[in-house]
């Protein structure tokens, strides 16, 4: 089993219902989020192109948070899914700036957070907060060892980029193009 996450960036209309249902979802202090909503405009005018992204914690195969992490607070478990256990965390930062997605954030109460892929609503058969709330139906999630997941199929089938490749963290977050 290996979680994936995908976003298509033709449908995403940058309203953050995800960045609310999150916040809502995980009890995420008020000023802090563990996804946000991103914009991206290229080209030169008057051939402009806007791209709008829901991003977050990217649950990479390669993790350099996990591997920098002076006390096992950052680890993964079942499905590829990179968490923080807040009570071995001792909010050193090292895993901050390790990431190149800048997913996390240090929580008031004095250790790191960041997205889970809400697995404790996964591991009950759910759909992460962010995709179950999202108007356009923009975001997938599901298991990329399944072949026929629609996660899968999406994947095979569609244009799709990852953000910083250069990182070598093999992210688990896909953008559809």
């Amino acid at each position: 089993m290996r979680y994936a996450m995908a976003i298509d960036t033709k449908k995403c209309v940058g309203c953050s219902d995800c960045v609310v249902a999150c916040q809502i979802e995980n009890n995420v202090p008020i000023g802090y989020c563990r996804d946000w909503v991103t914009e991206t405009v290229s080209g030169s005018y008057p051939n402009l192109d806007l791209e709008l992204r829901s991003e977050r914690c990217n649950h990479c195969d390669n993790a350099p948070c996990v591997r920098c992490c002076p006390t096992g607070a950052s680890h993964i478990v079942e499905g590829g899914v990179v968490l923080v256990d807040g009570f071995k965390c001792i909010g050193c930062g090292a895993c901050i700036e390790s990431c190149p997605y800048d997913a996390r954030y240090s929580h008031p109460d004095g250790y790191v957070d960041k997205c889970t892929f809400c697995i404790h609503r996964v591991r009950k058969g759910l759909q992460p907060a962010c995709v179950s709330v999202c108007p356009t139906k923009c975001m997938y999630f599901g298991d990329l060892d399944d072949p026929s997941s629609e996660i899968s199929e999406l994947l095979q089938n569609r244009k799709w980029k990852v953000l910083a490749p250069e990182a070598g963290t093999k992210p688990q977050v896909y953008y559809l193009i």
